[in-house]
């Protein structure tokens, strides 16, 4: 019989033919050094497997690492781009291992059975993000990864839930592992010690990160014990997504073993360090990750280790961003959102904002990522108020935001 494809399923094919598709220079000269000149073509695979990054045709790239057990899908959360890369490299990979597991990072483990019913085809998208909390637990905008789980229900694709609960490595940052009683650790074995150089990586990130502690205004040192706490929450984040994607490999007596895609933000993926260091602590070796990078990007930071893999993103033309409808500068602290600065005579200042306030809810919606407050800012409708609850000091105060009408 012969059956008609959807129109996502044809969109997805066509997607598989652009993967797929060999620039006509990789097609003359395939694997041959990028000129230094050039660094990276847009639109192009590169292999790291020499001293260089070296131009692969899809195909070969692809099937290589097709027939690994878990490959690893890097991106930057907010980037459109990258999404769709990552549904193009689906796509190829399922052609190639019909036999798939998607893990993402954007869900924690309790949610397994809600995805379980998404993929039956039981709920609806408003269920699915309802049901899952998407706004509390991840709050990136839901059309960039619509797609990516749309193709996996439409291919009846399990997905896997690989994250634990914020509160978990919210509690190692603050205390460490060993103070964490076991209840709290969902099961989470204790994670293999960052290398050298992932504690390099992370002690950049530390130094810009928020302090911990109000007061606390020393310069960050490496020996400290709030850093070691860091990198404890790091590999303890680390640890359970790797946990999460291994355990899918077993696919019971008889089964053919499936292909284990985690979709995850790059810095979990990148030198081999993160999710990669894990998994290979817990005798899981065959894997691959695959990067999209920028064409832009220094040559010398993609060398061996940075990936198997990466794609050069092609530059696309942006809308220029809306100006700021507020006026107000966001901070991400501990636990939620704080304005750090207030333009003078901005919406912000008119209603009563100032700097210190700590945003509590935003149309009674828990106020915990800034890029939560600033899209809900975003999406309001001229002409409408918009209800917050900020916190001054010890006091909690509600405010009403009356946007201005369009001119």
């Amino acid at each position: 019989m012969i059956k008609t494809i959807p129109s996502i399923a044809a969109g997805v094919l066509a997607a598989i033919a652009m993967i797929c598709a060999v620039p006509a220079r990789a097609q003359e000269h395939p694997m041959h050094p990028v000129p230094k000149q050039a660094c990276l073509a847009p639109a192009t695979w590169y292999t790291l497997a020499g001293v260089q990054p070296r131009i692969a045709p899809a195909r070969d790239l692809l099937a290589d690492v097709a027939s690994r057990d878990i490959v690893l899908l890097g991106e930057q959360h907010d980037d459109a781009g990258h999404h769709q890369w990552q549904l193009q490299t689906l796509a190829a990979l399922h052609l190639l291992r019909p036999q798939m597991v998607i893990g993402f990072e954007s869900f924690p483990r309790r949610v397994q059975p809600v995805l379980d019913r998404w993929i039956a085809g039981e709920l609806t998208v408003t269920q699915l993000f309802e049901q899952t909390g998407w706004e509390k637990i991840w709050n990136f905008p839901r059309e960039l990864y619509l797609p990516l789980f749309q193709f996996a229900r439409i291919n009846r694709i399990p997905i896997a839930a690989l994250n634990v609960e914020r509160t978990l490595t919210e509690a190692v940052a603050n205390q460490g592992w060993d103070a964490v009683p076991a209840a709290q650790q969902e099961g989470v074995s204790r994670p293999a010690p960052a290398s050298n150089a992932y504690q390099d990586y992370l002690f950049e990130v530390f130094k810009a990160h928020p302090r911990r502690h109000a007061g606390e205004t020393a310069t960050a040192d490496k020996d400290d014990k709030t850093f070691g706490f860091f990198v404890e929450s790091q590999t303890t984040w680390d640890r359970a997504m790797a946990e999460a994607l291994a355990r899918r490999l077993d696919a019971g007596p008889g089964a053919l073993r499936p292909l284990v895609v985690g979709i995850m933000g790059s810095g979990h993926v990148r030198n081999g360090h993160g999710v990669p260091h894990q998994l290979r602590d817990l005798g899981v070796g065959k894997i691959a990750a695959l990067l999209p990078v920028d064409t832009r990007q220094d040559c010398e930071s993609i060398a061996t280790g940075f990936a198997d893999g990466v794609y050069a993103m092609p530059e696309i033309p942006r809308d220029k961003p809306p100006p700021p409808r507020l006026g107000v500068q966001l901070e991400q602290v501990e636990g939620g959102v704080r304005l750090i600065a207030v333009t003078p005579g901005s919406l912000a200042e008119q209603t009563g904002l100032r700097p210190g306030d700590r945003i509590v809810s935003v149309a009674g919606v828990p106020a915990v990522k800034s890029i939560s407050v600033v899209s809900a800012i975003r999406m309001q409708p001229a002409g409408t108020w918009l209800p917050m609850q900020i916190l001054r000091g010890t006091e909690t105060l509600d405010v009403v935001i009356k946007f201005p009408p369009r001119q």
